[in-house]
This record gives C-alpha cells, structure tokens and sequence, in this order.
C-alpha cells in the first residue's frame, strides 16, 4: 500500500465527548447540529448552501482549530483575534499523516483588511503598488499565484471578488496546485467553481449536510435554469402581479 501526503485533513465532526448547548449559536444552526462525520476529499472539497445556512461558520471553525487567524491569513500572521464561534472548541479534526507545509484561510468579507496588513508586514516593494491597492480580483488572483505546493487552503466564498473569466482562471490555477499536492476546502455559491471534477460537495441546509453531485446542487440547477429561459424568468420575477 502506498502512502500519499494527502489530504491534510482526512475529516471533521463534532467531538461525541463535547458538552454542548444547542439551544446557543452556532448550534442553532440545523447543519451544524447534525454535521455527522465530513470526510474531506484529498484534493478539493466544496461547502454550498444558502446564506446562514452554516457553511462559513464551519469552514471558519476549521480555520481557527487548525491556528489559522480567524481573519484570515496564513499561520505567520499575528494580530488581535476576531470573536469567533464556539464551534471550534468542539470540533474533532482527523489530520493525515502529513501536516501541509503552507496553510491559509481566505475569506472574502475581510480580504481588503488582511491584505492591507500583509502590505504593511512586508513593506512597500519597488513597482508594487501593493495588494490593497489593486481591485479584489487582481489581488486575489496574486495570492493564488503565491500559494504554494503542498499547501492546504480554505477558501471562504472566493468569487466574490472574481469575475466569470478569473473564476474560470482561477479554477485552472486550483488544479495546478492540487497537481502539487494542494489541498482545497471552498465554501462557496459559485456554480462555476463546483464544476471542478471529482471534488466532494456537501449541501449545508435545514435538515443538515448532505454530500450531493454537482448537477444536483440548487447553484447549477438555478443558474442553468435562468440561462436558458431568461427572457421568461426575467417577465415572471419583473411582473407586477
């Protein structure tokens, strides 16, 4: 039997020994009271779901329980904490027998801050206009291209700051560092971005997580629905009845 480096983290789930009151956040959310077990896929695993439906709340609780700042960031960045959950004092987490050289957490609602403090901690460099400086897009799209091999990497609703042809650019760049032993954990609504083959999804909704296949997600079934009958979605949302 050969041994591979991934994944990093094998799977996730609430700590059966864990004292837990459900009637407090973030245990109110149904998804996250019935997590279960997640297996994490080696390569890219997806987070989709409804906003509030707990998908960032968890990713965000893996971050932290890996030492990643709540933020955002790699492990190098230190600075005063934002409050986060309980959800990470009672989450269990199955690593591989490998830990991943490089680790960072990205989220989209706090990018700008985090990198205007990566371009504080590294100085200003000759002819770099830094990256808070450039659109979310063009900065983001950089720090994928100084994401590393081996790395593991959470990504929170990226394509907030993507346009359809950098999601399509970025989808491309994921797949060149999964090639290098990258692993990937994407909570996000982007139908473009799931469409990576072979990744695992999980659907957070009221009834809890369930692993589902792409064309069966709500993400491609809508915005294949609309693209093909706009002009008759756009009349019954637009109607004045």
């Amino acid at each position: 039997m050969t041994l591979t480096a991934k994944p990093y983290l094998r799977s996730i789930s609430i700590d059966p020994n864990a004292d837990l009151d459900l009637d407090a956040y973030p245990f109110t959310i149904p998804s996250v009271r019935e997590m279960g077990v997640l297996d994490m896929h080696p390569d890219v695993t997806f987070f989709v779901g409804e906003n509030g439906a707990g998908k960032s709340t968890v990713l965000e609780a893996i971050a932290v329980a890996l030492g990643l700042p709540a933020e955002g960031g790699p492990r190098s960045v230190y600075r005063a904490q934002q409050e986060v959950s309980s959800l990470q004092e009672h989450l269990r987490l199955v690593k591989g027998f490998r830990q991943a050289k490089h680790a960072y957490f990205l989220r989209a609602e706090s990018m700008f801050n985090v990198f205007s403090y990566m371009d504080e901690v590294r100085g200003s460099e000759k002819n770099d206009a830094g990256l808070h400086r450039r659109s979310h897009g063009e900065a983001f799209i950089e720090l994928l291209l100084n994401f590393q091999k081996g790395g593991l990497y959470l990504l929170d609703e990226p394509e907030a700051a993507l346009s359809p042809n950098r999601q399509l650019a970025a989808l491309s760049m994921i797949d060149q560092l999964v090639q290098q032993d990258a692993q990937f954990i994407i909570a996000t609504h982007s139908p473009i971005l799931l469409a990576y083959p072979n990744a695992t999804i999980y659907s957070f909704d009221n009834t809890g997580i369930a692993k589902v296949a792409y064309e069966d997600t709500e993400h491609y079934a809508t915005t294949r629905d609309f693209l093909n009958n706009y002009p008759r979605r756009l009349s019954q949302l637009l109607s004045d009845e």
